[in-house]
């Protein structure tokens, strides 16, 4: 069984467009409690660029095996971090990262900052 967890970045049409993601890219999931459409909002950052989208929350958006906002909310404090898997005409798709793997991809990337 895979331990692996996997979310959709939807409205990245209305940002920059889906050719700013490339597999293997790092991209940080901030948690907006006072996000006026979602009480469970997930914003998609990819530095240096700030928000490229948020984390599918619709049974409408929400691909056949990846999580909802909602499903993964109250699994870390105010952010995670993800990392690019697919990205094809009409999806995004994020595999989570767990704290030790999050820690590894951060050093080898050589993207470890200082957290806001």
């Amino acid at each position: 069984m895979s331990d692996k967890r996997y979310v959709a970045v939807v409205g990245f049409r209305h940002l920059y467009g889906r050719k700013i993601f490339k597999p293997e890219q790092i991209v940080k999931l901030v948690k907006e409690p006072d996000n006026a459409f979602d009480d469970e909002a997930i914003r998609v950052e990819l530095k240096p660029i700030g928000k490229v989208g948020y984390v599918a929350n619709s049974t409408n958006t929400v691909p056949r095996g990846c999580y909802s906002a909602g499903r993964i909310y109250d699994t870390f404090d105010r952010f995670c971090y993800g990392i690019v898997r697919f990205v094809t005409k009409e999806t995004v798709i994020v595999e989570l990262l767990d704290k030790i793997r999050m820690q590894i991809v951060l050093v080898e990337t050589g993207t470890i900052h200082q957290s806001n």
